[in-house]
């Protein structure tokens, strides 16, 4: 613990020594490009996308799929931004973080929170001017439970904090589908379920494979407080049940067939390999499942998308 507190100065005094002049260095467009999390937050807008899709029989139209798109994702870029801001400290020592714009210095912490600030009001007007007020609350509610409640408290407060915080990253196919209808619907509801059960295994794998690294900065990850194995069973159980709740869209006639088996297959295989991460897991096994999860999450809604529109009767 000394040593963790000893890195936190070191990296606090480098920080401090920095910020006493001014800046007024350029910065790439690139290093805001990279504090946005842009992989991460193209899945979410594709979830938001399908959840739009889903909520109409026929065409979205561009004047609502835009600026709805745009405000999302504006939005969903600050929440990446302030996670980045906020976890500077812990991300200078971690060995997968510290070459992030904050840590290493490429971007003042000054610079980040004025980009930070613009995207998050862009955002908002955009969907409370041009789609409605629902969804911009809704949205700016997403960041505040991803950036305020999860970063800055339940991640340092509770090993269970991926699965309370994990609402946060789950609700942009409600986001689409209010876009779309100004309601929140059951329907809409179940999509979020799915991704809210599919986020656990999918972080918790990341987790595994950089235990050292949680503790090191001692962030209470479910790997670090209840070890590894604990961790490995609950990714089964979890992955389980993401096969229950991915049949639900097919049951309650949200989707046909198509569905039905591209579901049936894609839990299959985070099954097999949770399967494999518990009984016989290799060096690499926790990583290829957590890139795995990323792939299984966005092959499932673009096969919802084209089920709804191969099948718009069904």
């Amino acid at each position: 613990m000394s040593k963790v507190i000893t890195d936190i100065e070191a990296v606090e005094l480098e920080k401090a020594n920095k910020e006493t002049s001014v800046d007024t260095s350029p910065v790439s467009w690139r290093e805001y490009y990279e504090i946005t999390k842009p992989k991460v937050v193209a899945l979410l807008v594709l979830t938001a996308l399908v959840g739009m899709s889903l909520s109409v029989p026929g065409a979205i139209p561009w004047q609502v799929l835009i600026p709805a798109m745009l405000g999302i994702g504006l939005l969903s870029s600050a929440s990446a931004a302030i996670n980045h801001i906020v976890d500077q400290r812990i991300d200078a020592i971690m060995a997968r973080t510290h070459n992030r714009p904050l840590p290493n210095g490429r971007i003042s912490n000054s610079r980040a929170i004025a980009f930070a600030t613009v995207l998050s009001i862009t955002g908002f007007v955009i969907l409370y001017t041009l789609i409605n007020p629902l969804t911009a609350w809704l949205t700016f509610s997403g960041l505040v439970g991803y950036s305020v409640i999860y970063t800055m408290y339940l991640k340092r407060a509770t090993p269970q904090n991926i699965t309370i915080g994990g609402l946060a990253g789950a609700i942009p196919p409600l986001l689409g589908w209010t876009a779309m209808t100004n309601e929140i619907h059951p329907h809409a509801l179940l999509l979020v379920l799915l991704v809210f059960v599919w986020t656990p295994p999918h972080f918790w794998a990341l987790a595994i494979h950089r235990r050292d690294d949680y503790a090191k900065v001692n962030i209470p990850m479910l790997p670090v407080t209840h070890g590894i194995t604990f961790t490995k069973t609950q990714i089964l159980l979890y992955t389980v049940l993401l096969f229950v709740v991915g049949l639900m869209p097919y049951l309650v006639g949200m989707s046909s067939w198509i569905y039905l088996i591209g579901a049936c297959v894609l839990n299959l295989m985070f099954f097999a390999y949770a399967w494999k991460l518990k009984f016989n897991a290799e060096s690499d096994t926790a990583m290829k499942t957590f890139r795995f999860s990323i792939v299984h999450l966005m092959a499932l809604f673009v096969i919802l998308l084209a089920d709804h529109y191969i099948l718009p009767s069904a």
